[in-house]
């Protein structure tokens, strides 16, 4: 169902021009969210609104467009949440397949029996029986076969026996419920044949009758493996059980499945009884199939990716802050260098700018600080007023530090540069202040984090000596 909405909302925004540069596999995905995006943003404006991402978009990209900025903002989130879920719907289809690769069940009650080389398969059966349900689990055996092997598998199979019949026991010791007493066990292609000195209390088919005291009984197991046979004799102890009257129709019920099995265990198909106690039983087997939950757990982690993203946004926004911070000292030291030399705010201006443009053609990394201040110089350059471009310097930033920096700039073309030197001089002083206060603060974190590590290497060190200490004591 969801791969056909998906279908379907794809025929919808196939005409979508979303203008975005992504992988061929995404694609799609950035069409349908911006289809959906055009027509939810337009009946429910609110889903597609936050005046905290939109601050952050319009600081980390100045210049831009802030419709632009939002738009495609938005329609990357929702073609990530639209990836997920649809990956995520790919992922439960496939466990939906898988589960129902399992089901060796037909509509009709039978079971079809795999191949030897398949070997056993065990399922899951759910019986309800009016308003009650028992759930069974029991191992369809595959169709017998003859094969050839040595008498080294033989003898392997016969010391393994004793915990293959013991079933639900601990040990033939004391034995309470019924023995597995099967055919072939295991995956071996080894044919027994069972018998009990006393049958009125252990069957051949393993099936354990109530006993009041102690009894030993000896089973006969008669292997057959191709050319080689051989007998088994095995001690089998019986203890009084204690079971009540649903465990009695388990029991009952259980030994009929194996009834019924080996009765044809020589068929292709295994009709599972359809009466008990005279009336009518249906059959469900158990498959576990975890399509359902994994589409949820899909869908929840969409949710998640959606909002999370806006976290994100602004830890992206957070750490452009902390370089910001962190280079302000050194913009208003080259200032006062510029300034003092002889140039104007707007030459100094320009030469930090053509300074780190050069830097970045040489390979050199990216500011956020330097991007601020070469948009501040292309403001100049088109006609913008010097004052002005100053003032959106600083709230472009953002930062107190900057919008000093910019008030302090535009102060000056009012009033005079008569102290503009002066004022950088201080500006620079308290900036280098403020920076030195920052590195003491990040040393004690650093200080702070080192902890834990520096206690584990103290306890391994005291390991090291003490143990070799105690061991020669």
């Amino acid at each position: 169902m969801t791969v056909v909405c998906f279908a379907i909302l794809l025929c919808l925004a196939r005409k979508e021009d979303t203008g975005l540069r992504t992988a061929s596999l995404l694609k799609p995905f950035y069409k349908m969210a911006m289809y959906l995006y055009k027509r939810i943003s337009s009946n429910a404006p609110r889903l597609f609104s936050s005046p905290q991402v939109e601050k952050d978009l319009r600081q980390l990209y100045p210049g831009e467009s802030g419709e632009y900025l939002k738009t495609d903002y938005y329609v990357k989130k929702a073609a990530v949440c639209l990836a997920v879920i649809f990956a995520g719907t790919l992922v439960g289809a496939a466990a939906r397949f898988s589960a129902e690769r399992g089901m060796v069940m037909n509509d009709d009650g039978t079971i079809v029996r795999g191949s030897h080389e398949e070997g056993n398969r065990e399922i899951n059966l759910a019986l309800g029986h009016g308003e009650e349900q028992m759930d069974f689990k029991i191992e369809v055996e595959p169709l017998l076969l003859s094969g050839e092997e040595a008498d080294a598998l033989v003898d392997e199979f016969l010391d393994k026996l004793p915990q293959y019949i013991a079933g639900k026991n601990k040990s033939l010791e004391r034995v309470t419920s019924d023995l597995a007493l099967e055919e072939m066990y295991d995956g071996f292609p080894v044919s027994v044949i069972w018998e009990s000195d006393n049958p009125g209390l252990l069957s051949s088919e393993g099936q354990v009758f109530s006993v009041e005291k102690e009894e030993e009984i000896t089973l006969t197991a008669s292997v057959s493996y191709g050319e080689c046979e051989r007998v088994q004799e095995l001690t089998v102890l019986l203890v009084p059980p204690e079971l009540s009257e649903e465990e009695m129709a388990y029991r009952e019920l259980e030994a009929i499945l194996a009834e019924s099995q080996e009765k044809s265990v020589g068929q292709a198909e295994w009709k599972l009884p359809e009466e008990w106690r005279g009336e009518s039983i249906a059959w469900r087997q158990i498959v576990d199939d975890k399509s359902l939950f994994l589409w949820g757990a899909t869908v929840a982690a969409a949710v998640m990716v959606f909002f999370f993203l806006d976290r994100d946004l602004h830890g992206q926004l957070e750490k452009r802050q902390k370089i910001m911070h962190r280079e302000y000292s050194e913009i208003v030291h080259k200032l006062v260098l510029y300034v003092g030399a002889g140039m104007t705010i707007r030459g100094a201006f320009q030469k930090l700018a053509g300074d780190y443009e050069a830097k970045c053609r040489g390979g050199g990394r990216r500011s956020p600080a330097y991007e601020e201040i070469l948009y501040t110089c292309r403001e100049l350059h088109s006609g913008v007023s010097e004052g002005l471009s100053y003032e959106h310097f600083g709230r472009r930033t953002g930062l107190q530090e900057y919008i000093r920096l910019s008030a302090l700039l535009a102060q000056n073309l009012k009033r005079g540069n008569s102290t503009l030197l002066e004022r950088l001089r201080d500006e620079a002083d308290k900036s280098a202040e403020e920076r030195l206060q920052q590195s003491k603060k990040l040393g004690e974190e650093a200080g702070t984090k080192l902890l834990v590590p520096m206690v584990l290497m103290l306890a391994v060190v005291m390991a090291i000596i003490m143990i070799p200490a105690m061991s020669n004591m």
